[in-house]
């Protein structure tokens, strides 16, 4: 071979191998290269299917519109938008579902009744009336509108005075606008020098309750500083007032008392005097940065590999509107602007285990030297636990390839606003046996379950706070409720350093995290094998007993106690005194001859709750309670009230007043629970408390329900003996899981649309 020939065939080896190599580096990472995971629909249940229905579905933005323009013609010209409404206005505040009876509800669903007529609940502000008050009434039937019925006294045991009305939009808006144009005039200098304050550099937190007795509405605000980009609960700069907005007219508003650096003041003209002759001490607090510590931003300057939890056949579930369905369960959910997220028609195989499972109340008590801290008990369903939840991101909030569901709620204006993707339901994978065993013992074998669960999530963002709110449904029959605290906490200005540490730990220069509880009550309205049930308490005890073999000797020997509850008193549990089981069950018996029953199992440390002889105790009075069972009673179907927020001195219902020594023997029976926890701030609460150890919960769980575990059942299921090759796909189907991945997922691209 010539030198030529030679050469030619050098270039040609070269452009070859440069042609692949440009070939396969520009297909690096492109998912094409790799088959289309394929998509498997969910196993067919092979038990009764549950009605499709829209009996607990959240009114749709058609028929929230339809019900505003229906009162909008009932009530007549005088009605104002709530977006724009004065105190002294007449307005619809908010609409929802008005949910069914529970008997005429079960009559559709389970004996092929005529379905309840479907109506809308409207909460109604009345400003403008001689005697202005608050009314709720009941719109129906969607859709074809046609009454109206006024059930203020039905539900509130008479009318519901106007100061109990909760914040319109307006006069959040004008109490910031009173204090800017009238309230900062009167200290321009003390508020520059001092606080930085250019006219946006300051921003209000509202306390609650409004004052001290029923009938008040005066309002504690604490300033914080504002910045773009980052939060304001981290930036007290010290100052404090104290707005009285009793009255409907705003021009009649005045602050009543100031307070800065621990020191009481008639108002800020007072502060600027003492301030321009020298008399105060103060405490120049500069504006954060945007980088700084209580700022989100991502402290590397590159992201690094994200975790993702992928199904490679897709979700083994289905949602047809508001009814999700999987291999074993079935629900609707429903989502209540003030109450949050809620679950109806709970089954397991076709059975029904739950009428109704949802939040009640989510608390928070705080304690601090400040004004508006010390008084704070903010009740946060009066602002909405619905109304602030707002739209979930993938990969954070829900994992990836989550089913993500928008919600529509009508609350504080006349339009209809969507959340979009609020609400998302998926299955989690925990990285957890739900069971197994590795025999070794006479067999040799391993059997096992990976444990899994479907899940529907929300997440609140209430102020400062971030609730996330799930309820997981287990592949063994258990329902689980829980809910995990995280976003930003609540501070005051720290001064008087000895003194404030009795209120919380520093987390900042001048900052004090302060100390607070938070305690959420859930109803669990259980229909255990039918709706006549029973109460029963466990426990054990040492009994002192001869040893039969060698009666010289005594043993201490572990045995059951066992009693049925017959009435409601002895089934309220004060906090610390729950006994260690706890179970409501049927009169239908399992193959082994016990009742079938559900255990309620509590996840919390033990709470703190108000003394008894605070005069707003009587309000938060289900807080006394760890457990309480009780009749069902439509009556009875809500333990708090939007209205204690801003009259927590006076309420018309009192869930203690629940607990009347009724009989619970073979009734329709509802759980009541409480878990809270206390919360100490502390530095690693900065920038953001997480999740980690701040979630609480309940867990509702079979007892002899069943004649065995029904999770074995399961097809995820796992078993192989020695000797069988348990890399074999025929053997263990976890061996096939390589094959099953070696392809692409079909995600859904990244959006968010709720900023």
């Amino acid at each position: 071979m010539n030198l030529k020939a030679v050469l030619v065939f050098l270039v040609l080896s070269l452009l070859s191998i440069f042609i692949l190599a440009y070939v396969l580096l520009s297909n690096r990472g492109d998912s094409s290269q790799f088959p289309r995971c394929p998509s498997v629909p969910p196993t067919a249940p092979h038990w009764a299917q549950p009605v499709q229905s829209q009996l607990f579905a959240d009114l749709s933005r058609e028929e929230l519109t339809a019900v505003m323009t229906f009162l909008t013609q009932h009530l007549g010209p005088g009605l104002v938008d709530a977006a724009q409404a004065w105190p002294s206005d007449n307005c619809v505040f908010s609409v929802e579902l008005q949910l069914p009876t529970k008997a005429a509800a079960l009559a559709y669903l389970d004996r092929g009744g005529s379905p309840p007529p479907r109506e809308a609940l409207a909460i109604v502000l009345f400003g403008g009336q001689a005697q202005p008050n608050v009314s709720e009434l009941v719109v129906g039937p969607l859709p074809h509108l046609s009454y109206v019925r006024d059930v203020t006294l039905e539900r509130h045991g008479g009318p519901l005075p106007y100061h109990r009305r909760p914040i319109l939009p307006t006069e959040r808006a004008q109490m910031w606008r009173h204090l800017k144009e009238v309230e900062f005039r009167k200290a321009p200098i003390f508020l520059a020098s001092v606080h930085n304050y250019n006219g946006s550099t300051l921003a209000p937190v509202h306390a609650t309750p409004r004052g001290l007795r029923s009938g008040d509405r005066a309002t504690w605000i604490g300033l914080y500083h504002n910045v773009s980009g980052i939060s304001i609960f981290l930036h007290p700069v010290g100052l404090e007032l104290l707005l009285d907005h009793k009255a409907l007219d705003p021009a009649k508003w005045t602050v009543q008392k100031v307070f800065y650096l621990g020191q009481y003041y008639a108002d800020l003209g007072q502060l600027e005097r003492e301030f321009k002759a020298g008399r105060l001490e103060v405490v120049r607090v500069p504006l954060p940065s945007l980088n700084g510590a209580s700022s989100l931003r991502s402290r590397v300057s590159s992201p690094g590999p994200l975790p993702l939890q992928f199904l490679p056949r897709g979700s083994q579930y289905s949602i047809q509107g508001n009814l999700v369905k999987s291999y074993l369960w079935s629900f609707t959910f429903g989502h209540g602007v003030y109450s949050g997220l809620r679950i109806f028609d709970v089954r397991f195989k076709g059975e029904r285990v739950a009428y109704e499972v949802s939040v009640q109340e989510c608390l928070s008590v705080y304690g601090g030297k400040s004004p508006k801290t010390m008084i704070t008990r903010y009740l946060d369903s009066s602002y909405g636990l619905g109304h602030n939840s707002r739209g979930l991101v993938r990969g954070v909030d829900c994992p990836y390839q989550a089913t993500m569901v928008d919600i529509h709620v009508l609350i504080g204006s006349g339009t209809v606003q969507r959340f979009p993707e609020a609400v998302c339901v998926f299955e989690e994978v925990r990285g957890l046996p739900l069971r197994r065993h590795h025999s070794l013992l006479q067999s040799h074998f391993y059997g096992g379950l990976a444990s899994s669960a479907l899940v529907v999530r929300s997440v609140s963002s209430v102020g400062n706070y971030d609730y996330i709110w799930d309820f997981v449904l287990h592949p063994n029959g258990a329902v689980e409720g829980r809910v995990h605290a995280t976003g930003f906490i609540n501070t005051e200005f720290l001064s008087g350093r000895e003194e404030s540490l009795l209120f919380g730990n520093r987390v900042g220069e001048q900052i004090l995290g302060t100390v607070h509880t938070h305690a959420f009550h859930f109803k669990l309205d259980l229909d255990v094998a039918g709706l006549k049930n029973w109460v029963v308490a466990e426990d054990v005890v040492f009994k002192p007993v001869a040893a039969p073999w060698s009666p010289e000797y005594q043993l201490h020997r572990l045995q059951l106690t066992r009693q049925v509850l017959e009435r409601e008193d002895l089934t309220a549990f004060s906090l610390g005194s729950l006994p260690r089981y706890l179970y409501l069950v049927s009169n239908q018996t399992n193959a082994w001859g016990h009742q079938r029953g559900y255990r309620i199992q509590i996840h919390s440390p033990l709470g703190i709750h108000m003394p008894l002889e605070s005069d707003m105790e009587r309000a938060l009075s289900w807080g006394r309670y760890q457990l309480a069972v009780t009749q069902r009673k439509e009556k009875e179907s809500q333990s708090s009230s939007l209205y204690y927020q801003n009259d927590i001195w006076t309420p018309s219902m009192a869930f203690a007043d629940y607990i009347n020594n009724e009989t619970l023997l073979g009734e329709d029976l509802v759980a009541w629970v409480t878990a809270s926890f206390l919360h100490i701030p502390h530095a690693e609460d900065i920038p953001n408390t997480v999740t980690v150890g701040n979630n609480v919960g309940f867990l509702l769980r079979p007892y002899n329900f069943f004649d065995e575990d029904p999770s074995i059942f399961s097809p995820g299921s796992i078993y192989f003996e020695k000797g069988q090759d348990a890399g074999h796909c025929s053997v263990n189907h976890m061996a096939c899981v390589p094959h099953l991945a070696a392809c692409a997922p079909d995600l859904p691209p990244f959006s968010y649309q709720d900023l």
